[in-house]
């Protein structure tokens, strides 16, 4: 059994989730620090307040302790890591190592391939609400989002809508989009059935995906997720896919994506675009992580941290909808995030959305604004801390914020 309780201290240790709260930063706007008597709670960056897997940290001890760090390849062992992982955790077959690419982040890679299958001005489209540093780095690069939302069915579940992506795609003359599974901020994991419809639409436009499965090992409730490849030949040879070990251990600050790619022309081109930029470098302790993630003790790690997850989630969802009337959210499959949307509430309250994220920063709930992710009246929450945590940020908003 491995420790999910401790509240570990990460204050000082470069944590931006906890070092920036109160800091003047100008990439976001970090929540404003806790008034006097409340600790903060970190809830909005979405890193874990975990521990990762001791195996981790061995690997990347051993490798430290021989004192040279010089030029070096990917080993074997770093791609059968990943090839063993893909075939133990989502039952891949016939992945080697000539499709697997290394990334210096899954947005390094998005980034790679919008510049690579676009030109500046052209439209990428993308599910809303969306994932913020998708706006950023289609902007970044002269590109255009166009936006197909996401509906709730009668039962609150996120739906895509085809016939939207449909229209979009041609009205637009789009060939490449972003498609994000499991989906943040919403926490949808697709079924095969949704990504099959999704992914026909995309080859009746002749659309390549990139597929961003970072969340893909993040399950709640004994969610299943499938590889958005594995749907059909064709999806197989359309999609660019993107993984990484940072949000499944914890790993950001390490850097170290990997893209999945079967199509050769595809692979070709994504490779040759990302070489020019003369920074997509894995750095060897990154390696050395990513092999002592994948291991057995990892697989054992990670069961246990989406049951700690799933218990959060089913928690926090329950006291929001017996507590909080006003606000809605569906309720997550998979990643550690919640969506709330809180415009009921704030009319009923007469506050702005900027009202109430304030009232939460105060009593030290940091949790994030909702508008960068395309929804106005949204809060994103980061669940990934030890339970009591959970219990302890919902109660002060009960009792100080949702009065």
């Amino acid at each position: 059994m491995y420790d999910f309780t401790t509240i570990m201290n990460r204050s000082g240790k470069d944590a931006l989730a906890v070092d920036c709260i109160g800091a003047d930063v100008s990439w976001a706007q970090a929540p404003t620090a806790p008034k006097n008597g409340f600790s903060a709670i970190p809830m909005w960056v979405a890193d874990m307040n975990f521990a990762t897997v001791p195996t981790i940290v061995q690997a990347m001890t051993e490798r430290v302790q021989h004192p040279a760090y010089g030029y070096y390849i990917p080993t074997a062992a770093y791609y059968n890591a990943i090839i063993r992982w893909h075939e133990q955790r989502n039952g891949v077959s016939g992945m080697t190592a000539k499709h697997i690419g290394y990334e210096n982040g899954v947005l390094g890679c998005v980034s790679t391939a919008i510049q690579a299958l676009t030109t500046p001005g052209d439209k990428v489209l993308l599910h809303s609400p969306t994932y913020i540093g998708f706006t950023h780095v289609l902007e970044d690069t002269g590109r255009v989002a166009e936006l197909s939302p996401l509906k709730k069915d009668e039962n609150g579940v996120w739906r895509m809508d085809y016939a939207d992506m449909d229209a979009r795609l041609k009205q637009n003359h789009i060939h490449l989009a972003v498609f994000c599974s499991p989906h943040n901020p919403c926490g949808r994991v697709w079924e095969r059935e949704e990504i099959a419809q999704a992914m026909e639409v995309f080859r009746k436009n002749d659309c390549v995906v990139i597929s961003d499965e970072i969340w893909s090992d993040i399950l709640l409730n004994n969610a299943k997720h499938t590889p958005t490849q594995s749907v059909s030949e064709d999806a197989k040879n359309r999609t660019i896919a993107v993984y990484a070990p940072s949000k499944t251990f914890n790993l950001a600050g390490l850097i170290g994506s990997y893209h999945v790619i079967y199509n050769p022309y595809l692979r070709d081109r994504i490779r040759r675009q990302s070489a020019m930029t003369h920074y997509n470098s894995m750095n060897v302790l990154s390696m050395h992580a990513l092999i002592g993630a994948y291991q057995p003790e990892g697989h054992q790690w990670v069961d246990e941290l989406c049951a700690v997850l799933s218990d959060n989630v089913n928690y926090a969802c329950d006291f929001i909808r017996t507590h909080f009337k006003g606000v809605e959210l569906s309720k997550p499959e998979g990643t550690y995030m919640l969506f709330l949307h809180c415009e009921d509430y704030c009319k009923a309250h007469h506050l702005t959305i900027n009202d109430l994220i304030q009232k939460g920063w105060d009593v030290g709930v940091a949790w994030q604004q909702g508008a960068p992710f395309h929804d106005k009246w949204g809060i994103r929450m980061n669940l990934a801390v030890p339970h009591s945590l959970v219990v302890e940020a919902m109660e002060r908003l009960k009792e100080y914020v949702f009065e």
